[in-house]
């Protein structure tokens, strides 16, 4: 049986988060036995699934304690896992958050603490400066989301809040040897964006923290205004005695997925054109950009040749200006099915590899040159709803939403466009 252009797309992304199960890729990654004690310390989406990993796989004694988003734990035997809010924090993250600071500062010369790093702990782990109010921070990372300020830009503002980001957390564990493992969930892979880099340099300065609110045009409660004015909300740099012995390894990336999809595309008999794995921007606009090069395709208008699989990956933003429900996924597709409005032989989806999309319960949704018209047959608007940021909604009522729940993993978005042959 020929399979289905949405069973192509469903198979490309499953290859995609397979690429980044933590099952398969961290165990390599793990260190021989400390002469001390080994602690596990972890934050993120995938970061319950990383300590069962470490786990099933390490022989020796261990103890930690890892802090995931709601609805993502594993059970573990010696590793205690907590649940919080993401993405915007609650107390008992915060909580959890202020127990791993203190374990970190209990480690000595002989110690190791393994860090279990993926995208999502920057939330996961926010414990505000003193002098901060924890009802600011809320408020404050609300703000910043519905901004359309990129994550690097959002982990900039949150590092020089934080008694654990932007390097905090293995200035605390010193002398004790850190070593991180990472799954990066962010373009371009940078060890000091991924959870608001916990265990590595920040570069970034206060004064760049401040532009970010002025360029959004977010005016902070007065404790984080006055708290990034103090000179001792700066954050240890690259190079600070401090983070000595801290080691990074990046055990899987957006760029692993993208490969793997690409390798499942030529199996499917499709030509892969991979954008990049780091592509930022609006969602809407990016649907245009991607769009546009797909209808040059099937016109056959652009050098690649059709069957054609158009990959991407990255982190795009959404400024939200409606009342409607959606993450940046179900945002890019359906401007992306305004754009293409009905073209045929164009079929397309986007997902988050976490499975879930912003803070719905899909990872994404899925698209085809039937869209518009079975939309208007039961009185959906598409432009007024991707106007309303509505493309929850949209793609519900269709029966198009991509729904699997978590994955315990989380290597950003990833999207993809089949162009058929006429």
């Amino acid at each position: 049986m020929i399979p289905t252009p949405r069973a192509v797309l469903l198979s490309l992304f499953g290859a995609a988060v397979a690429a980044a199960d933590p099952r398969l890729c961290l165990p390599p990654y793990l260190p021989p036995a400390p002469k001390g004690r080994l602690v596990i310390l972890g934050a993120g989406k995938a970061s319950a699934a990383m300590a069962r990993a470490v786990e099933d796989n390490y022989p020796g004694p261990l103890s930690g304690l890892v802090v995931t988003r709601y609805g993502h734990g594993v059970p573990c035997a010696r590793i205690e896992m907590v649940e919080a809010a993401h993405p915007v924090p609650d107390a008992t993250g915060r909580a959890a958050a202020a127990r791993m600071l203190a374990m970190a500062r209990e480690l000595g010369p002989d110690d190791l603490a393994l860090v279990l790093i993926s995208g999502g702990g920057s939330a996961l782990l926010t414990l505000p400066a003193p002098g901060i109010a924890f009802q600011d921070m809320q408020a404050l990372t609300a703000a910043l989301l519905k901004s359309g300020a990129a994550i690097d830009e959002i982990n900039c503002v949150r590092k020089h809040l934080s008694q654990i980001a932007g390097g905090r957390l293995a200035a605390a564990a010193h002398p004790a040897r850190v070593l991180t493992l990472a799954i990066s969930d962010v373009p371009g892979d940078d060890p000091s964006a991924i959870a608001s880099g916990p265990t590595v340099g920040d570069p970034t300065t206060l004064a760049d923290a401040r532009r970010v609110l002025a360029k959004y045009a977010i005016v902070p409660p007065a404790s984080i205004g006055d708290a990034l004015q103090r000179l001792e909300s700066e954050t240890p740099k690259p190079g600070d005695p401090a983070l000595a012995g801290a080691t990074f390894r990046m055990i899987a990336s957006p760029r692993m997925a993208l490969d793997a999809a690409a390798a499942a595309a030529r199996a499917a008999g499709f030509a892969p054109l991979a954008l990049g794995d780091a592509i930022e921007g609006e969602a809407r606009e990016v649907a245009r950009d991607q769009a546009r090069l797909a209808l040059r395709i099937a016109a056959g208008e652009d050098a690649a040749r059709p069957p054609v699989a158009i990959l991407s990956g990255g982190e795009t933003t959404v400024t939200v200006r409606g009342g409607g429900r959606g993450g940046r996924n179900a945002e890019f597709l359906l401007a992306l099915a305004v754009a293409l409005d009905g073209a045929e032989r164009i079929h397309a989806l986007a997902c988050d590899t976490d499975g879930i999309d912003g803070t719905e319960d899909n990872a994404g949704a899925l698209a085809g040159p039937d869209t518009p018209a079975r939309a208007r047959t039961i009185g959906l608007d598409a432009r007024a709803m991707l106007d309303d940021n509505d493309g929850y909604s949209f793609f519900s009522r269709l029966g198009d939403l991509v729904i699997t729940g978590p994955t315990h993993t989380n290597v950003n978005d990833f999207r993809a466009i089949l162009i058929l042959p006429p």
